[in-house]
């Protein structure tokens, strides 16, 4: 598979709780990054625990994926029956036809918000 497609196939896979079809797309030493959480998740199965354990009521909705080679992003978009809407934007290394490594940004629509002296200049989405 193309690094697009593994990409692909992930949220597929994670949206179809496929949590074995994951694992097949994670190299065994798999690093993900979350910056916005200061939190780091090593290895295959830890990857796949920490997601199949996220309190049910989620959906995932891929809003874009480009790739460069072995580097590709993806943004989705993850509503929530009790959390809300959770927005990531993931930076994917794939070698081989498995990620090897990961950096997601999570955060919530809104959830910094845009500072006064702003105003004159943007609008809201």
């Amino acid at each position: 598979m193309e690094p697009k497609q593994v990409v692909l196939a992930l949220w597929d896979r994670m949206q179809a709780r496929d949590w074995t079809g994951l694992a097949g797309l994670l190299a065994e030493d798999v690093a993900v990054e979350w910056p916005v959480s200061a939190e780091r998740i090593v290895g295959r199965a830890n990857y796949v625990a920490v997601n199949a354990e996220y309190p049910e009521g989620w959906s995932i909705r891929v809003l874009r994926v480009v790739a460069d080679g072995a580097s590709v992003v993806s943004e989705v978009e993850v509503p929530h029956e009790s959390m809300g809407v959770h927005r990531a934007v993931s930076f994917w290394t794939v070698r081989d036809g498995r990620i090897v490594a990961g950096r997601e940004y999570w955060t919530q629509p809104g959830a910094d918000p845009s500072p006064r002296w702003r105003a004159a200049y943007v609008e809201a989405l």
